[in-house]
């Protein structure tokens, strides 16, 4: 038997409508099907309205009712959706013909009027019944929504953030999409009429099957799988004066935060985008002035268990460069003997002896352009606000300054990479007479080499595992700084292997 989640929503207004439905656009996405039934005039186009302008992020976006047309495609920024409606169908086969038999998986689907073709609904689905609560005022309706199969998890979750807002005094704030990453996480503007915060959305979840040695990829290469890291690694930064987030209500068992909102002024300007010189120095400083103090290897969470911040070892490094033959190197049409795969990774463990043999800091991981906030009225290092951290792993002081000085999601020139290298070497002989720049600089390459050979490989993955083809064009970049890595004297031996093996990104 279909497992099934169910609870009730009244609604008042459309305000609450809109809010429920911005609530529900936090957790589904393509392939998911929503299903909106109730008499006329019971809310249905006007539920689905809401969701598709939330996804826009454009609250005036023309949505029109399908009645006529039966279905409407959207292309929105996070992804496509359908807008049906069934209430003219009466032959299964017009559903063929209008593109919902089979439904599409790589499209969100909002269906009206089910019961019309119900042939057609999948087992796991959300089902929306809207009724007028006329009592309570001409616009007041109430929602049954019901999860069926797969669905019926994302209907307890909704449940529990309507739960979370509501305990926090946020269920009647205003809505605002926010952009996601790579992860599974999701975001929301929320403001109540004292400000903007940040609402997070942070499923547990791993990334991949078990298949390294009994764990996930995420559990091996030590990515945060719920929202502990987060929290833990936030309150260690600001006890140490880096700008990281307040956090204002947190749901640790759910995964859910509000936090405070650092705004969306970056460290980055134009089109294409290039580093503002200023505040990519102010970040350098930060990573200086980060490297130079003596952190804690466990932090404090919450009133629960203690937080270890697990440590970047050779094995972890091991598997995300293995990510490069294995989705990479197929993309590109070639594949490693078992020798030539033998080969690769004694090399890689042999130049990671250094890494690993060197100061261990806090490694933030995805220190780069899309995570730094310019807050331009703060003072100092203070003006850099971070937002991505939740991955913090112990390793090499070197990995974060590639993060930020070879930005995979923007062109750093190799003349700024240069002098913003020399300004943290720099900054921490100031503080440190024995800090070596040639072991740095050499630490520097072989993490370049490292983080670079991963994310070849990581956004292959993206693209044909995730569907998400655009970070495919970020990898001619990510070429381009392997390439300057490998450069290096130390990393001749593995230049030649991949020379040999290794083609370049299609242009």
């Amino acid at each position: 038997m279909t497992a099934t989640t169910t609870f009730a929503v009244a609604l008042p207004n459309e305000t609450a409508t809109a809010q429920l439905m911005a609530d529900l656009a936090l957790l589904v996405g393509p392939g998911d099907v929503i299903t909106l039934s109730g008499d006329l005039g019971a809310g249905k186009t006007a539920a689905a309205r809401a969701m598709i302008r939330y996804l826009a992020g454009d609250e005036t976006l023309e949505v029109p009712s399908p009645t006529f047309t039966l279905v409407q495609g959207y292309e929105l920024p996070a992804f496509a959706v359908l807008h049906a409606d069934l209430y003219r169908v009466e032959d299964p086969g017009e559903l063929q013909e209008i593109g919902l038999s089979p439904l599409p998986d790589g499209a969100l689907v909002l269906v009206e009027w089910p019961e019309r073709a119900p042939q057609a609904l999948p087992e796991d689905r959300i089902d929306i019944a809207l009724t007028h609560q006329s009592a309570l005022g001409a616009s007041a309706r109430a929602a049954d929504i019901t999860g069926h199969g797969k669905a019926a998890a994302q209907v307890a979750r909704l449940k529990a953030l309507r739960d979370f807002l509501d305990a926090s005094g946020y269920v009647e704030s205003t809505r605002r999409r926010m952009a996601g990453d790579a992860s599974t996480r999701s975001y929301a503007r929320l403001n109540r009429g004292d400000g903007f915060v940040i609402l997070m959305n942070f499923p547990r979840r791993p990334d991949g099957a078990a298949i390294y040695d009994g764990k996930s990829y995420s559990a091996a290469v030590h990515l945060a799988e719920d929202v502990r890291p987060f929290v833990a690694i936030d309150e260690g930064l600001r006890a140490h004066g880096f700008s990281a987030p307040a956090i204002h209500h947190v749901d640790l068992d759910r995964g859910f935060l509000i936090t405070e909102d650092f705004g969306s002024e970056g460290v980055i300007e134009g089109d294409p985008p290039r580093p503002i010189a200023a505040r990519y120095e102010a970040a350098t400083d930060m990573l200086a002035a980060l490297h130079g103090q003596t952190l804690p290897e466990v932090l404090p969470l919450a009133g629960q268990a203690d937080y270890g911040i697990p440590v970047f070892d050779t094995e972890a490094l091991l598997i995300e460069i293995g990510l490069m033959p294995e989705w990479y190197l197929p993309d590109r049409g070639t594949m490693l003997t078992e020798e030539t795969h033998s080969e690769f990774l004694a090399m890689w463990r042999e130049l990671l002896q250094k890494p690993q043999a060197a100061p261990r800091t806090w490694v933030l991981r995805d220190f780069h352009s899309p995570n730094l906030i310019w807050l331009g009225e703060r003072a100092g290092i203070a003006r850099v606000g971070v937002i991505d951290f939740q991955d913090t792993v112990l390793g090499p002081q070197s990995y974060d300054v590639v993060s930020l000085l070879q930005d995979a999601r923007i062109d750093v020139p190799e003349s700024i990479e240069l002098t913003l290298l020399s300004r943290y070497i720099k900054a921490r002989r100031a503080r440190d007479a024995n800090f070596d720049p040639a072991g740095f600089a050499e630490l520097y390459a072989i993490m370049s080499a490292q983080r670079n050979t991963r994310l070849l490989g990581t956004f292959a993955r993206l693209n044909r595992r995730d569907g998400k083809p655009h970070y495919l064009r970020h990898q001619p970049r990510i070429w381009t700084y392997l390439t300057r890595s490998l450069a290096h004297p130390a990393l001749a031996r593995l230049r030649d292997w991949y020379l040999a093996n290794v083609p370049p990104p299609r242009a």
